[in-house]
């Protein structure tokens, strides 16, 4: 595919390969700042420890959020062609319609993290049900003749992967050799399943043990959307034409709505698949989930500054949806603040964390004596402590061990302080303060959220909540907090149980209310004239106007001001405690620079220069074309090339993309780039 115009996309341009440069080794990416210190190696191994830990909390997490839907989809996979290896008279009268069971998986708009998905559902599948898997994507099947090749390469594959490897002429078997079809397909599944059952009675305990007599074969179509109709209509009425003597079935992986099974295959088509639907856990919960289980704990101790959580939460939200690349953004952040904050050698668990302090250089402590947070905790203290802080490396070491063991305090009270917040605020109208934890992990790392309008409106509508309501937010706050290990909130449980002895014993005063209440009413509908009437009434609204707060809303009061007491005295921003630096990343701008796309301003430094478009022109046109190395890195440009460049220009100065004069370029502007 020739590239005949400059607006087809964007262009690099390659080095020669006699310039490029491979590091010996990753260490020294970490000494190449100008602020270089002797502990290079030293925060390279703490960061690789770091994200090892959390990929390995990360993978554990996907595979729990998973497991619900693969468990339903084994379940449907055994229920599906088990009468095919009983070989009973169900399974003929079951298949006389020639309907392909068939899982119709939702997983969202988050496609990134489709490839992930299915790569774990085949090795569950592979590991419980049948090693007879393909994963067909759209790009790789445009005919059902390229279809069918693909099909039959990766079954064979999967062949090979079965226990009974000695046979290698199945493995020197090319596709090429192979009739793509139906009935290829059918003599490869019998001869395989023949030989299954011919094995050593080791081999068949072994295999039996994993696998079915007659294991079924799983077609994968990983984006079903992008799939053309015809391929899609005949793969299907071929293979149900051929279902009873081969057990397939069929998964669609769909990105927008089951729906699209009926808008691209018709009645007739469509009537041959017996569909079962299956849905994924949403990404914004899995976001969620990700989040409590890497920053809302006191397990890791690298965290995330407002403005950088705020920047991959918005790029998760408002462009792709996708977890994967929020993990990648969050792997970016931990080399990042590995790379640039040379104290992110104490960036690791409490225990190792003191006995590097110990060992600190004299210009480790230096770095620390130039923090703000530190200089502050410094300006704060007396003349005699200062001086000691400041000249004394011992002492400071001292001081530091005792500062990161309050950070350390701080995040785990952080935590509890901030779900048990959380169990208020989720559940009031209209969620002042968010509905989503993270919303309100951000509001308490921005400001004092005290001193914000969101959270007075949160404590006014928590002041209205019915007893029911926060009987049972209390019983939530408790478990929060008996959950901890630390021995920090035992007072703070023992006041919340308080609260509830309290609830319980305001049950017979509202039963003695509610009688005086009867009695009132009755005397009213008693018969009087209208004079004693108009009194009584004037006499009962003023008794309510002067009615004093009833005990159930004076503890309510009580209640609600003693959860502020406890998010104002916990809830302090990471921004204003000491050392805060070590842990935190908040360099935001540097996180937008490699997450957040320029195309505009890679496009004005290109025409700003033709000869460098021209040069990268060259380089993609001869990358299609298959050029040698020595002409790659060569200055010479090609002429018929050279010519196709200025035609190309052309062709964007006629459509009014290009102007050979800066006269009325604003033109050009609306064109290019809207109405900015």
């Amino acid at each position: 595919m020739s590239t005949c115009s400059v607006s087809k996309g964007c262009f690099v341009f390659k080095p020669s390969p006699k310039k490029r440069k491979v590091s010996q080794k990753t260490v020294n990416h970490f000494g190449e700042r100008k602020d270089d210190s002797e502990d290079t190696e030293l925060r390279y191994v703490t960061c690789q420890s770091l994200w090892n830990d959390i990929k390995l909390e990360t993978e554990q997490i996907q595979e729990d959020l998973n497991k619900q839907l693969f468990d339903n989809l084994v379940s449907f996979l055994r229920r599906s062609h088990s009468g095919f290896q009983e070989k009973t008279t169900e399974w003929t009268c079951q298949m006389k319609s020639r309907e392909i069971p068939t899982a119709a998986l939702v997983l969202g708009v988050n496609v990134t993290d489709h490839d992930l998905t299915f790569r774990s559902l085949s090795e569950v599948l592979q590991n419980n049900i049948t090693p007879y898997i393909a994963l067909l994507e759209a790009k790789d099947c445009p005919g059902i003749k390229n279809l069918m090749q693909k099909l039959m390469g990766q079954l064979m594959n999967c062949y090979i992967d079965v226990d009974s490897l000695e046979d290698e002429d199945y493995a020197q078997v090319s596709q090429n050799r192979i009739r793509c079809s139906m009935s290829s397909l059918i003599n490869w599944y019998e001869s395989v399943t023949k030989k299954t059952d011919s094995e050593t009675p080791r081999k068949k305990r072994t295999s039996s043990s994993r696998h079915c007599q007659s294991p079924p074969v799983v077609v994968i179509f990983k984006d079903m959307e992008s799939f053309t109709t015809k391929v899609l209509q005949d793969f299907i009425v071929i293979s149900s034409q051929h279902i009873r003597e081969f057990p397939l079935v069929l998964i669609f992986g769909i990105a927008t709505s089951p729906m699209i099974i009926h808008s691209l295959l018709p009645h007739s088509v469509s009537s041959l698949l017996c569909i079962e639907l299956f849905q994924s856990l949403s990404s914004k919960e899995h976001l969620s989930t990700i989040i409590d289980k890497l920053l809302l704990t006191a397990r890791f101790p690298f965290k995330l500054g407002e403005k950088v959580l705020q920047v991959l939460i918005n790029i998760f939200l408002y462009h792709d949806f996708s977890v994967q690349n929020f993990i990648k953004g969050f792997q970016l952040c931990i080399v990042e603040h590995f790379y640039s904050q040379p104290l992110s050698i104490l960036c690791c668990q409490l225990v190792d964390a003191k006995k590097r302090v110990n060992s600190l250089s004299h210009n480790q402590c230096e770095n620390i004596r130039r923090l703000p947070s530190f200089r502050r905790y410094v300006e704060s203290q007396a003349s005699e402590k200062q001086i000691a802080l400041l000249t004394t490396d011992s002492y400071l070491k001292e001081v530091i061990q005792k500062l990161l063991e309050d950070l350390h305090v701080y995040h785990e009270n952080y935590v509890l302080v901030l779900r048990c917040l959380h169990v208020f605020t989720s559940s009031l109208p209209k969620y002042p303060l968010g509905k989503q934890i993270r919303e309100l992990h951000c509001a308490c790392l921005e400001n004092q959220v005290w001193e914000t309008e969101e959270y007075e409106s949160s404590l006014q509508l928590a002041r209205m909540l019915n007893k029911s309501d926060l009987v049972t937010m209390l019983q939530q706050c408790v478990e929060i907090f008996v959950s901890s290990s630390g021995k920090e909130f035992d007072k703070t449980v023992e006041k919340l149980k308080e609260f509830l002895t309290q609830f319980q014993k305001l049950e017979a005063d509202a039963f003695q209310e509610r009688d005086v209440s009867v009695s009132s009413q009755k005397e009213l509908q008693k018969k009087t004239d209208l004079y004693h009437l108009q009194k009584t009434l004037l006499e009962l609204k003023e008794s309510r106007r002067s009615k004093k707060l009833t005990k159930f809303e004076m503890l309510r009061f009580e209640v609600v001001d003693y959860i502020d007491s406890l998010v104002r005295n916990y809830l302090v921003p990471a921004d204003r405690k000491t050392l805060h630096e070590i842990v935190y990343f908040n360099t935001a701008s540097v996180l937008r620079e490699h997450l957040n796309a320029a195309p505009r301003i890679a496009l004005h430094t290109a025409l700003n220069n033709p000869y460098w478009y021209l040069k990268a022109f060259s380089t993609v046109v001869m990358a299609v074309e298959g050029p040698n190395a020595d002409a790659a890195s060569s200055d010479q440009v090609d002429d018929v090339i050279h010519a196709r460049f200025i035609r190309a220009v052309s062709e964007l100065e006629l459509l009014g993309f290009i102007k050979p004069s800066k006269q009325k370029t604003d033109h050009v502007a609306r064109l290019t780039w809207g109405g900015c």
